[in-house]
């Protein structure tokens, strides 16, 4: 017989498919996927979980539901399949670990197993779903002891899909184990809750990420360093999935030969270079450069209260490295870490403090605010500020409102004449009565600058035409030059003056207190600022006025028409009033005083609306024609 010879169309369709086969060998594999564990001494931040497990599978006290709950990306599908992997492994190793070699483990493997079931009850959420699962838990498995059913994102499920699923998860088949995971276990129902073994997941540490990272860097043939791996650790937030997907993502971007500035620049992370740069620039109180640096980092596209929280947490590993004992709440690399301890040195605890709060309320208030770029620039001057306040300028803590006209203490001529330059005013506590004139002080030597004390003074309208501002905590005036002081006074002068005005003793006499007239005429203007209050503003308007003289004191009382409004007056008003008009008056020594108006014998106080038409009718007869002929109905 000759040869059979094989049609070339057939040898080059067993090529491709061989080819095919290789490609789909050599395919590529996300590190999620590709180095996701497959036992439980591979599962990473969950040693509690895994240890209970493990000790539960060898003393054969297996419940028969359990509830996975924790943030996204820690590994509780995992454990879920590992768990049931393991139950239902023919050899398992001594320290409850799969072996990967028999049947069960092999078909798990290679997703062909019937023993565990997967179901998404995002989309699997309807009563029906519930039924046909309920249907499938009869059925026992071909292989291996147990039918284990995972349930991702179990609290997708609909109300009526939970009561329903409710029996059958009290009272399953004794082959049946169900997993339930979530991340939002507060959405499962009590009933649910209470049938379940709840294991709580952890986010997983910035060092167990970074070791892992490390690890599969090193399988990969990937050179990083460890910033770019914190800053990897950090941008996942604790999800071990997230921070193998960024690294994917990373290496995508920069090769096999990953650098912190391509990362950054990669990932559209602040570089922490910006932080250690505006924190020295806050120690020497050079806000221009720190407004060019926010513009700078506005301009790169990052969110502005991004920086601000970076920027504070900055600050809170600054307090953390300062203080001692408690470096192990730095999640940084060691280089960083000598770093921050170096800049925390030249840093007092009480200016990390206050910037820190400075920082924080910027963040909590940046929402609100209707210019949020000036909002945060004003939040950077003010951290500029701590140590280097201009000079001249009070914090902004202490500085004053300014005093209105009619409230200026008077300060006598001579005195104002002998401001001490450069140096703080002392004010004195304020006194109810006005000085006399100053008297001449004497002859002292010029040895040092001295501090003046002003006088303060009871307002009149006498003495306040002549009154000088004076704040409570103002800072000291400059000094004029001599060329303006009126008598070519040199600067020698002015001190020695300064000196003599220290050791001056003032005498206070009695001011004159307001008339009865000019009471009266002021009156007027304490009841128009109450004009918004009809019935406040009647009542004032209308109230007769009496004036006494007690203690030096000018005592005005004045009436209302029952004791109600005068316990209501005396109770929520009358300190208001009395402080409003002192200020209209200018005068401290007033006191204001409620009196009820006395009621005429056989006189009737009309208080209803009723009542007030039949007085209105009584006294005006066309008022009364016009009820009549229209037969109104008064009430």
């Amino acid at each position: 017989m000759g040869r059979r010879n094989v049609p070339k169309k057939n040898v080059s369709l067993q090529v491709r498919n061989l080819k095919m086969m290789e490609q789909q060998d050599n395919q590529y594999i996300v590190s999620a996927r590709k180095y996701r564990p497959e036992n439980f001494g591979t599962l990473i931040g969950q040693d509690n979980i895994a240890r209970t497990l493990k000790n539960s599978i060898l003393r054969g006290q297996l419940a028969h539901a359990y509830l996975f709950c924790g943030p996204r990306g820690v590994g509780k599908t995992t454990t879920a399949r590992i768990f049931a992997k393991m139950i239902n492994c023919s050899h398992p190793s001594p320290d409850m670990e799969p072996c990967g070699e028999c049947e069960s483990c092999r078909s798990f493997a290679e997703g062909r197993s019937y023993c565990i079931h997967e179901l998404d009850a995002a989309s699997n959420n309807g009563v029906e779903d519930i039924k046909n699962l309920m249907d499938q838990v009869r059925v026992p498995p071909q292989v291996g002891k147990y039918s284990v059913y995972i349930i991702d994102e179990v609290h997708m499920l609909s109300s009526q899909a939970f009561n329903a699923f409710l029996k059958t998860l009290e009272e399953p088949p004794a082959h049946a184990i169900f997993i339930l995971a979530t991340t939002e276990k507060h959405k499962i129902l009590p009933t649910i809750l209470s049938r379940c073994q709840t294991y709580d997941f952890n986010r997983i540490s910035v060092d167990d990420i970074v070791k892992n990272l490390r690890m599969v860097a090193q399988k990969e043939g990937i050179t990083i360093d460890d910033e770019s791996l914190h800053v990897i650790a950090h941008k996942a937030d604790g999800a071990m999935r997230d921070a193998l997907t960024i690294f994917d993502q990373t290496v995508a971007f920069c090769g096999t030969d990953v650098k912190y500035a391509d990362v950054i620049r990669n990932l559209n992370v602040l570089d922490y270079e910006y932080s250690f740069s505006l924190v020295e620039h806050f120690l020497s109180g050079d806000y221009a450069f720190c407004l060019k640096t926010f513009d700078e980092i506005l301009a790169k596209g990052f969110n502005a209260l991004h920086f601000v929280g970076a920027l504070s947490s900055h600050l809170r590993d600054l307090i953390v490295s300062k203080s001692g004992g408690i470096e192990s709440l730095l999640e940084l690399p060691t280089s960083l870490k000598a770093r921050y301890s170096e800049q925390a040195a030249k840093c007092s605890l009480a200016f990390l403090y206050e910037a820190l709060g400075i920082t924080t309320g910027c963040e909590a208030s940046y929402k609100a605010a209707t210019n949020p770029r000036l909002h945060i620039e004003f939040a950077l001057m003010r951290l500029c500020f701590i140590l280097n306040r201009p000079s001249g300028d009070a914090a902004p803590s202490q500085v004053a409102p300014a005093p209105s006209q009619k409230s200026i203490n008077a300060v006598p001529q001579t005195a104002q004449t002998q401001a001490a330059p450069a140096q703080p005013v002392s004010v004195s506590p304020t006194v109810q009565e006005p000085p006399k004139a100053l008297s001449r002080p004497e002859q002292a030597p010029a040895a040092e600058p001295a501090r003046e004390t002003i006088p303060t003074t009871a307002n009149t309208p006498e003495t306040a035409a002549n009154a000088q501002a004076a704040e409570p905590a103002a800072p000291a005036p400059r000094a004029r030059r001599a060329g303006r002081t009126g008598g070519g006074m040199s600067m020698k002068a002015l001190v020695e003056n300064a000196e003599k005005a220290e050791n001056a003793k003032v005498e206070i006499v009695q001011a004159e207190l307001p008339s009865d007239d000019t009471l009266k005429a002021r009156w007027p203007e304490l009841a128009s600022l109450y004009s918004g209050k009809p019935r406040l503003y009647t009542m004032l308007s209308n109230s007769k006025l009496e004036f006494e003289t007690v203690d030096g004191k000018k005592v005005v009382r004045f009436q209302v028409v029952n004791d109600a409004q005068k316990e209501w007056v005396e109770s929520k008003l009358l300190h208001e009033l009395e402080g409003n008009f002192r200020r209209i008056a200018g005068s401290d020594a007033l006191m204001l005083s409620v009196t009820v108006a006395p009621v005429a014998d056989g006189e009737k106080i009309v208080y209803m609306p009723s009542d007030k038409a039949k007085v209105l009718m009584e006294n005006n007869e066309e008022v009364k024609n016009l009820v009549k002929d229209f037969s109104l109905d008064i009430k």
